[in-house]
């Protein structure tokens, strides 16, 4: 009905029990669409209870309430879950994965998906290396595993061949997101214990999220081969916290293992697939649209956007119209762990999908649409949706170092932060640590924009206009950029170990940091041709773009703005048959980085020197 004017203006008005739901993160113009006014009587209505807005501005739940309230409407807000089911719906497509949900005839038997957890260098990477046979710990920087993996491994089991799937979450306590993400897609988890070290505070914390998932759990007692290791002692400890082996009359099924040795690897595989008979139903529907998670993804060179995801239920075809997180796309192709093109994949199987139109979430639901059409209005939804949502976060270029400085002068309560990593589980792990820092209520510090792949143009300008500092995780602004970036005065960040970085930002909000060294580039080459020798390795035929190139300095590669490896030697230098100790600007040479020999064509050689400078 329409209601008395406020301040001159008509607004249409409830009885006080009409119920209005409202997405997070709406603005007035949504709000107005739903009660049929306009926009403009909505900012006077705001105008006149004190509250300023602007029709487009996006608006918390609290501000809702009271213009509800005014209005005469019941105002709920509708959470991001309960905004994906009437989207759905409205299309006809059934979210349901659960076992209740199908016909117990249509159900068939599915593999066990398996996270393995535990604390910082007890070993969890080192015993996915002898389940799948594969070093991932040797390209990781520091040790620790950065990226979520997922894998199929098959175990013969009372004469039959069980698959396995492993989803292969870090270690560190700084990427909690991601374990907790790890344990919402998993059936059991492996909690790693090493037996000479004991539970261990990231021990205590990956519990927790198991669970809290309500997921069981078989602990794998590692490192049983090092001097002072004690089993029992395990054990014992973890008696604490709920998990009592099943010698000392519990439920819980303890391995001892040898991640080092291949100890006993079998004897952990049987173990979790006698935890899945005995305490999981694991079934799903193979014959029917799939669903799922995305695992990981990011942006590939010569592939384009790219996405691991677990099926949970139904099978997943090449040529299947997908949506997730606001990307959408039909499946080009589908590989598995091992590179290898498939045709489809059935529940619990991990795949890398092709044919997407951007870089979604790791954590993204991801479905199959009845056509292309409609999995780019779904995904147009979801995109608008997270933007409004996002221009709340909005605020005002600053460094570290001044931080401290404009807070004491009053000029500054906010850091402004842009997030840019190789891959997107990265950048999420590392903006919800972020986030957890506390510094009290004299600063905030506010995430303003993520992303996936190299720092653009678009990135610093943002950052220009926002105030921001950039983070780039495992990526660097190269060139132009990175001219430009320096121009504005804009402060990029550059890390390969993700603690550092929460570390650094830590002690810049707490007004703690202490003198240190920076790292001053020196010079870059880019690889024109790459020739074999018997003797020396591959030599990068390269010419000089800037600075100059120094025998014996410390060097970074980097492929189309992504940093493949850190601290390689310039082991030596040579220009046409004379060995030399310096290569200047615009001349040609060939470079030795020793035993690094993973090079292509066109990659860019950075080389660098830490110089110790002083903090403000």
């Amino acid at each position: 009905m329409q209601g008395p004017s406020i301040g001159g203006v008509s607004v249409p008005r409830g009885d006080g029990k009409t119920v209005i739901q409202v997405r997070q993160g709406a603005s007035l113009t949504d709000f107005a669409d739903k009660i049929n006014a306009s926009p403009g009587s909505l900012v006077t209505v705001m105008f006149h209870l004190g509250e300023m807005a602007t029709a487009t501005q996006s608006l918390d739940e609290d501000t809702f309430r009271l213009l509800g309230a005014e209005l005469g409407y019941d105002i709920r807000m509708v959470s991001p879950e309960e905004e994906e089911k009437e989207l759905f719906d409205a299309f006809s497509i059934n979210l349901e994965i659960g076992v209740d949900a199908e016909d117990e005839e249509d159900l068939a038997a599915r593999p066990p998906v398996v996270t393995v957890m535990g604390h910082v260098d007890h070993g969890k990477t080192r015993l996915l290396d002898a389940i799948r046979n594969e070093n991932v710990a040797g390209g990781e920087s520091g040790g620790i595993t950065q990226h979520i993996g997922a894998y199929q491994i098959h175990k013969e089991h009372e004469g039959v061949d069980r698959p396995i799937t492993f989803i292969d979450t870090p270690g560190h306590e700084a990427f909690t997101a991601m374990r907790a993400r790890g344990a919402k897609v998993t059936d059991i988890a492996i909690l790693v214990v090493a037996a000479d070290d004991g539970v261990m505070p990231q021990t205590i914390e990956a519990l927790n999220h198991a669970q809290a998932a309500d997921v069981p759990i078989v602990v794998a007692v590692n490192k049983i081969d090092v001097e002072g290791a004690n089993p029992s002692k395990i054990r014992q400890q973890l008696t604490e916290y709920n998990l009592v082996a099943e010698e000392y009359g519990g439920e819980t099924m303890f391995v001892d293992v040898s991640a080092k040795q291949g100890e006993n690897i079998d004897a952990l595989l049987e173990a979790v697939l006698l935890t899945a008979d005995a305490a999981l139903d694991l079934r799903a529907n193979p014959d029917r649209d799939a669903r799922g998670v995305a695992i990981e993804a990011n942006l590939d060179k010569g592939r384009g956007a790219t996405a691991t995801v677990l099926i949970q239920s139904g099978t997943l075809r090449v040529g299947d119209a997908i949506v997730t997180g606001s990307s959408y796309g039909r499946v080009r192709a589908m590989l598995d762990e091992h590179g290898q093109n498939l045709t489809e994949a059935t529940p619990s199987r991990p795949v890398q999908v092709l044919g997407l139109s951007s870089v979604p979430r790791a954590g993204d639901t991801f479905v199959v649409a009845p056509d292309d059409r409609t999995a780019r209005q779904i995904a147009e939804r979801r995109e608008s949706a997270d933007r409004q949502a996002s221009l709340a976060k909005a605020r005002k270029r600053i460094s570290l170092e001044d931080l401290n400085e404009a807070i004491a002068q009053g000029k500054v309560d906010t850091l402004n932060l842009i997030l840019k990593g190789d891959v997107s589980g990265s950048v999420e792990a590392l903006e919800d640590a972020l986030l957890q820092i506390d510094v009290g209520e004299d600063v905030d510090l506010r995430i303003i924009d993520r992303g996936v792949g190299a720092i653009t143009m678009n990135n610093i300008n943002l950052a220009v206009a926002s105030n921001a500092i950039i983070i780039g995780f495992n990526v660097r602004a190269e060139g132009l950029n990175a001219d430009y970036a320096e121009r504005e005065g804009v402060e990029i960040r550059y890390y390969s170990v993700i603690y550092q970085a929460i570390e650094e930002i830590e002690q810049s909000l707490k007004g703690m940091l202490k003198p240190e060294y920076e790292e001053v580039e020196l010079g870059t080459a880019e690889i024109r041709e790459i020739f074999r020798s018997s003797k020396f390795g591959n030599i990068a035929g390269s010419i000089v773009r800037s600075g100059e190139i120094k025998r014996g300095t410390r060097a970074r590669i980097t492929r189309n703005g992504v940093v493949v490896s850190e601290n390689v030697e310039i082991a030596g230098l040579r220009r046409f048959k004379d060995d030399v100790t310096e290569v200047r600007e615009g001349f040609e040479c060939g470079i030795n980085l020793g035993s690094y020999n993973d090079l292509q064509i066109e990659d860019l050689i950075s080389t660098y020197e830490m110089r110790e400078k002083p903090r403000a």
